[in-house]
């Protein structure tokens, strides 16, 4: 694999622990690193709105090594942030009667009895605080590369917005789009979706959507192929976010239908004698190496497992079926906040080929 991944991360802690962070490897010596814009980035996914979790975290970075004076020694980075509003004792009840759609009854069957079922522990959405510190890191090292990640709500349930699929996908508003609590294309369609999440929320359940990403300014024939792909690498990230169910890139599954002459992404030369392809249904890559192209991908998050509804499960420590009602605090849809999360992840699989 190609990239060998350079750029390494290690997310530690617990959803309920003190603390969170991550530990970053590979980023060399003397990369500038503004925290103002890294702390702006990262509360980027806090919750807002009635229909998000009532957990209120600050998320105030810590930085513990790898960052002097604004600069990168080279050593390995050190990002921390302390858990403030944790409450282990929501999810006491939890310990041997899995909640249905989460990690809980695998996590049991392979860590035992040591298992932290507080809020899903390593496997809950709490550590996408870290994984998003360590992609503002990337974000703003590949900016200075000309390489720039943005990302926006494509869909909530079954209402769709605009997508790069049918709009000429413009960097300028990709990039302002992310800077918006509840990210799109194209603001008309928010009301629908709002009404979607009021919805689900109301009856006590939850929603899913889609996210869209685009990247913008990598380099044509960056990648490797087969396992060291960029459609491999940034997949392999994608889905370490909680929730994340699939992924396709360009037209994805749609080219399946479609005929050769119509998939194909055919080349031209642009006014500066810079080769382009008239449509991108390949999302940008091709054979695992960027086309110079945007690189382009859909991701499908599930509905928050965690519902107020009651549901069916088992207790593992009785050996019989029983029913649950999960309390605490959760997401009726935590799509919106999970746009710069993806961000994050696209950065970090591209800063290991350039």
């Amino acid at each position: 694999m190609s990239s060998e991944e350079k750029v390494r991360i290690n997310v530690f802690g617990s959803s309920h622990s003190d603390e969170i962070g991550v530990c970053i490897e590979g980023i060399r010596f003397g990369e500038k690193i503004d925290a103002e814009e890294l702390q702006n980035f990262v509360n980027r996914r806090k919750p807002f709105g009635d229909f998000s979790t009532a957990r209120r975290e600050s998320d105030v970075l810590i930085f513990e090594s790898g960052i002097e004076n604004g600069v990168t020694t080279g050593g390995e980075i050190i990002i921390k942030m302390k858990n403030e509003n944790a409450r282990p004792k929501d999810y006491s009840e939890l310990r041997y009667c899995p909640r249905p759609s989460h990690a809980d009854y695998p996590a049991f069957m392979k860590y035992g009895e040591g298992y932290d079922a507080s809020s899903g522990g390593k496997f809950s959405a709490r550590m996408t605080a870290p994984m998003g510190a360590a992609g503002g890191v990337a974000l703003q090292i590949l900016r200075r590369k000309g390489i720039s990640v943005g990302g926006y709500v494509q869909a909530i349930g079954g209402i769709s917005g605009a997508s790069y699929r049918n709009t000429t996908v413009d960097e300028q508003a990709v990039l302002t789009a992310g800077q918006s609590s509840f990210p799109l294309l194209d603001g008309r369609y928010e009301a629908a979706m709002m009404r979607e999440i009021e919805g689900a929320k109301s009856s006590g359940d939850s929603v899913g959507g889609v996210i869209e990403c685009c990247v913008f300014g990598v380099p044509a024939g960056s990648g490797e192929p087969l396992r060291g792909s960029i459609e491999s690498e940034i997949s392999r990230n994608v889905f370490a976010i909680p929730a994340v169910k699939g992924i396709e890139f360009g037209n994805g599954f749609a080219l399946s239908a479609m005929r050769g002459s119509g998939a194909n992404d055919e080349y031209y030369f642009d006014g500066n004698g810079r080769v382009k392809t008239s449509t991108n249904h390949n999302g940008g890559v091709l054979g695992g190496l960027a086309t110079g192209m945007p690189i382009t991908f859909r991701v499908a998050f599930k509905p928050a497992a965690s519902i107020s509804k009651e549901q069916k499960t088992v207790n593992l420590k009785t050996g019989e079926d029983t029913y649950i009602t999960v309390k605490g605090r959760h997401d009726s849809c935590f799509v919106p906040r999970a746009v710069p999360v993806v961000e994050s992840m696209a950065a970090l699989a591209i800063i290991n080929y350039v």
